[in-house]
């Protein structure tokens, strides 16, 4: 799982990158993301109204109603800010986005964290020749309307897809990581069939990958 991850890339390296018209560019003047966690807005590139791929702004985390146990009253929504690989496909609450609200998530670096009081933080990063590189998650979007912190609200949110860990995450985090799309799988995950889609959530490589630095404070970014 994934609660906490960066996106320094440039806007127009953002456009080049998944190939959107400026026109379509909707993220205003951005500002690097040096940590972005759930319940806070990222950067996600959908497929348009029209079929046109564009840039916005998202809440990270799709929005779950709750009720308090003890009143019966509605609480402040459960934000899931992670979906994993085999339930997309058989959950309800994430299988209609699967099936036609598919996006993709710039990043520059990601963060776990390994053990309890205290906890040490890892961060990762794609690697290219040694050198960190911009990477892409797999993510799902959605349209929630209702309440939420204290008014009513139609927003668009998003999560990220995880996946079987690699060998250089694995150590850490044993359980899941965020699938990263190279760029040959990118376009069949925003364009493909659900099967062909669901075929391009491959285990990142590990030898492309790198730590780029860990501590025992969750730094807002690596140094």
């Amino acid at each position: 799982m994934c609660n906490l991850y960066s996106n320094t890339m440039p806007q127009d390296a953002m456009r080049d990158l998944f190939k959107v018209a400026a026109e379509r560019d909707r993220l205003g003047n951005f500002e690097p993301m040096k940590a972005i966690f759930p319940r806070y807005d990222g950067v996600v590139c959908r497929t348009g109204e029209d079929g046109e791929r564009e840039l916005v702004t998202a809440h990270w985390g799709f929005l779950m109603p709750q009720v308090s146990k003890k009143t019966g009253k509605p609480i402040l929504p459960k934000a899931i800010n992670n979906a994993r690989d085999d339930k997309i496909r058989s959950s309800r609450f994430w299988k209609k986005s699967f099936e036609d609200r598919r996006c993709l998530i710039p990043a520059t670096a990601f963060c776990e964290a390994k053990g309890k009081k205290p906890a040490t933080f890892y961060w990762f990063s794609v690697t290219d020749e040694q050198k960190p590189e911009p990477f892409v998650f797999a993510g799902l979007w959605n349209r929630f309307k209702g309440n939420y912190r204290d008014e009513y609200v139609e927003i668009d949110t998003y999560t990220m897809v995880t996946s079987t860990p690699n060998e250089l995450v694995k150590p850490v985090h044993p359980d899941r990581m965020p699938v990263i799309l190279p760029e040959d799988a990118q376009t069949t995950w925003m364009d493909g069939s659900p099967d062909e889609a669901f075929e391009a959530l491959k285990v990142f490589p590990a030898e492309k990958m790198q730590v780029l630095d860990k501590g025992e404070d969750m730094k807002s970014e690596p140094s």
